[in-house]
Order: C-alpha cells, then sequence, then structure tokens
C-alpha cells in the first residue's frame, strides 16, 4: 500500500511537473514570437536549462523512491605483484644451489655472503610488497 501511495503522489507531481513544463515552452513559443528571432537561440538554452533541471529532479526522486540497490556492484579482481611466495621459494633455491658453488669457488665466504644476501634480499621484498597489498585490499 505504501508503494501505491508513493507512486500515486509521484504521478501527481508528474503531472503538475508536465504542466509546468508545457507552460514553460508555450511562454518560450509566446516570447519568441514577441522578440524575434535574433532572441530564439537564448530562448531555447533557458528552456532546455529548465527541462534539463526537471529531468534531474525526476530521476532524483525516483533513485531516492527506490532505495538503497539489492545489488552490490562487482569486486575488480586486484593484480597481484609477482609470483606465488612458493614459487619465489622454489626459485630462490634453484638459483642458490648454482650460486652458492660459483660465489664460494671465486670469491670465498664474501662471494657467499654477497649471493645469499640478494637472494634474502629479494624474498624479502616480494614479502614486503605483498604485505603491503594485502593490508590496502582490507580498506
Amino acid at each position: 500500500m505504501a508503494d501505491a501511495a508513493a507512486r500515486s503522489g509521484m504521478q501527481t507531481g508528474d503531472v503538475h511537473e508536465n504542466h509546468d513544463i508545457r507552460q514553460d515552452m508555450h511562454a518560450t513559443l509566446d516570447a519568441r514570437r514577441d522578440l524575434g528571432p535574433e532572441y530564439e537561440a537564448a530562448l531555447v538554452e533557458s528552456f532546455v536549462e529548465r527541462l534539463d533541471a526537471t529531468i534531474a529532479a525526476r530521476v532524483r526522486a525516483e533513485v531516492h523512491a527506490a532505495g538503497p540497490s539489492p545489488y552490490e556492484p562487482p569486486l575488480r579482481k586486484q593484480r597481484r605483484s609477482g609470483g606465488s611466495p612458493a614459487a619465489i621459494a622454489l626459485g630462490s633455491l634453484g638459483i642458490g644451489i648454482p650460486l652458492t658453488g660459483i660465489a664460494a669457488n671465486e670469491a670465498g665466504i664474501v662471494g657467499l655472503l654477497l649471493a645469499w644476501g640478494g637472494i634474502v634480499a629479494v624474498n624479502l621484498a616480494h614479502a614486503l610488497g605483498n604485505w603491503r597489498l594485502r593490508d590496502h585490499r582490507d580498506y
């Protein structure tokens, strides 16, 4: 029943608005006759602005009367930077094994520490990047 009452009120408002628009249109045409064709563009522009305002008010009333949307917009999938943590870990081990042999053979303990320091830095950067993305998705 509430919907019927709201609709009948809207229809009454629509009739009133249509009457106002028709009056505006007739007044614009009468003014065009009185002022001549040199004012036609300004008169048409003024009428179109009033018509736009009436349409906008009608749309706002319809949206307000409909209430909140029952449908939520689909969430966009966020692109993840880098691969999965397992892929990064396996890749690090795959690179780390031969790099350990080469670095230890060529530069000794310093080369070994530098090689594994670089691998740790890459893994740490990846972990921090995922952590930041996770925190931003929560908001």
